[in-house]
């Protein structure tokens, strides 16, 4: 029994669409349900003793562990993690705490309930949904109204409702996007097509917030911290949101509703993190945005992908399925069902609805597809067209959107550029796992070389499993040389070369000669040792995950050589 991690819970998520406090922790199958009983009994005591007695209890169990929430009002979060923490030893004590003991734990927690209060705040909150308006909170800053119609005050300084001119705020369309692979590229996408269309789109991705072209911050940017940096922003007219399975976890969802939502697909790739141990899990987890959904908006999914079709008809919004083969068993049931659907079709992208076809653009009018070699980018295209019908965005605005979007550092950095140096192709991409991996390489495989190269790396923070079957997925294409990375950056409870030495040793099971394997400290490493080896007609396949604007600077360089 081991508390892993208790904090607070800022938005919808995986449990319920409720603020408040949870705990991860640690049991045996033997333990679980007699501890998690005890927790929920300890909680109701000393929330009724608090003055919490409307509250509500959730229990999460999983194989391993559960995860145990009580919701709570915004204004009192951090006392809700007390309470939470409180209940859990109550519940591993061996002894039944006593009235009076809760009684006095109970004097400490409305006293920092007292402290953490603030009416001004729940005010706010409660007008704004009067008036179905959006409130963003947090330590410093509220926001009424989001991007071009938000209106933000110090939190130490909040009008009263009377005090705020309601005729200055208002909502803008805000879409999700949510999925294991191609999140970033959609969400450029569908940026792409709101430009056309003439309106000033916003973005977050795990590289940054962006408003037309001005970097905000840098980072990972895909939860809700970067979602109220966006949103904040008052040039900002259409919001589109990297939605990323760590945010939903951590914190919960950035917004409480959207216009749209996207899951692209559902892979294995960080499970056993927040008890999420299973593609089913991870695939409610994903679904979370799409329960954010108005009724009247669009849940955008991917038909190719057996997790999601699993869950039709769960949405309180109508679907729009999209699929890169429209003669796959079960899709036209899925349109037939009133779905709406996007797809490839006799080489072009189609929208299909209301018992119409449209054409949007042929595929090799689509840059990123390279004429339709690269499946993945065709899918991505497709769920952007699908999230663009959704915000009633013009079909010329989408065609022009996808027509103008280039394979470049400048466009779609770190994913799927392919440049030329040297004589040798390069080809720069994020795919971090063996999903993603496996369909980059599908596209590789049709790209003519001599030889071939493969830079590979992975986060501390998967199985070692997980990372023995990424480099499986690697040697699928028989590379001539590995450059094998460490992350610095991202070894995540892992020892430095601990990884590293995990992937060797499964290159090296494979049949992968001693030769073929070359380490590096670093992505810019990687890239100078990976450029070094190559010589005309090679190509090699860049996996740049951490410290990407440096190793494309490297790129760059030596493009400047050439």
């Amino acid at each position: 029994m081991k508390l892993l991690d208790s904090r607070r819970l800022t938005g919808p998520n995986l449990l319920w669409d409720l603020e408040g406090a949870v705990l991860d922790v640690a049991l045996s199958d033997e333990e679980s349900g007699p501890v998690t009983e005890a927790w929920v009994r300890q909680a109701g005591r000393i929330l009724e003793a608090a003055g919490w007695g409307a509250e509500e209890l959730c229990v999460r169990r999983f194989p391993g562990g559960a995860n145990l929430a009580l919701s709570a009002q915004i204004d009192r979060l951090y006392t809700a993690t007390e309470i939470n923490e409180w209940a859990w030893e109550a519940a591993l004590a061996a002894v039944e705490p006593s009235d009076a003991e809760v009684a006095a734990v109970a004097v400490r927690l409305r006293e920092a309930t007292e402290r953490e209060r603030h009416p001004a705040l729940l005010a706010l909150r409660d007008a704004a949904g009067r008036r179905r308006i959006s409130l963003l909170w947090d330590a410093d800053y509220v926001t009424l109204g989001l991007g071009c119609g938000s209106l933000t005050w110090r939190m130490d300084d909040l009008p009263t409702p009377r005090e705020v001119p309601w005729n200055q705020v208002s909502d803008i369309p805000v879409v999700l996007v949510t999925g294991t692979n191609g999140k970033t590229t959609t969400v450029r996408l569908l940026a792409a097509m709101v430009r056309a269309a003439g309106a000033m789109p916003g973005t977050t991705t795990t590289d940054r917030v962006e408003v037309g072209g001005e970097v905000l911050d840098e980072g990972d940017c895909s939860g809700p911290g970067g979602a109220r940096t966006l949103l904040r922003d008052r040039r900002v007219e259409v919001a589109i949101l990297e939605t990323a399975r760590g945010g939903i976890l951590r914190r919960g969802l950035g917004v409480r509703r959207a216009d749209a939502a996207a899951v692209t697909n559902v892979a294995a790739d960080h499970l056993g993190e927040f008890g999420v141990n299973d593609l089913a899990a991870l695939a409610e987890t994903k679904l979370v945005a799409a329960r954010a959904v108005r009724p009247q908006g669009r849940v955008v999914l991917n038909a190719d992908d057996p997790e999601l079709v699993a869950r039709t008809c769960r949405f309180g919004a109508p679907v729009v399925w999209f699929s890169i083969d429209p003669d796959r068993p079960g899709f036209d049931d899925l349109l037939v069902a009133g779905s709406a659907g996007c797809t490839l079709e006799e080489g072009e992208l189609v929208r299909y609805g209301e018992q119409r076809r449209q054409m949007i653009i042929r595929v090799d009018e689509v840059p990123i597809t390279f004429g339709g070699a690269a499946r993945h980018n065709v899918a991505n295209a497709l769920a952007a067209i699908g999230l663009a019908g959704a915000i009633s965005l013009p079909l010329d605005a989408m065609a022009d959107g996808l027509r103008g979007f280039r394979s470049t550092p400048e466009d779609n950095p770190g994913r799927g550029n392919l440049l030329e140096v040297n004589g040798a192709r390069v080809l720069v991409d994020y795919a971090h796992n063996p999903h993603g991996l496996a369909a980059l390489l599908r596209f590789a495989a049709a790209l003519p070389a001599q030889r071939r190269l493969i830079v590979l790396g992975q986060a501390g923070d998967r199985e070692e499993a997980d990372i023995r079957e990424l480099a499986r997925a690697a040697w699928a294409i028989r590379p001539d040389m590995v450059v094998i990375k460490e992350l610095p950056e991202m070894l995540r409870g892992r020892q430095p070369g601990e990884v590293p030495a995990i992937l060797e040793d499964e290159l090296l099971r494979l049949g992968a000669s001693s030769a073929q394997l070359v380490r590096a400290e670093d992505d810019p490493d990687a890239v100078r040792k990976a450029l070094a080896w190559s010589r005309p007609g090679d190509l090699l396949l860049l996996l740049v995950h951490s410290r990407r604007q440096e190793a494309l600077e490297v790129l760059e360089r030596a493009l400047l050589v050439t």
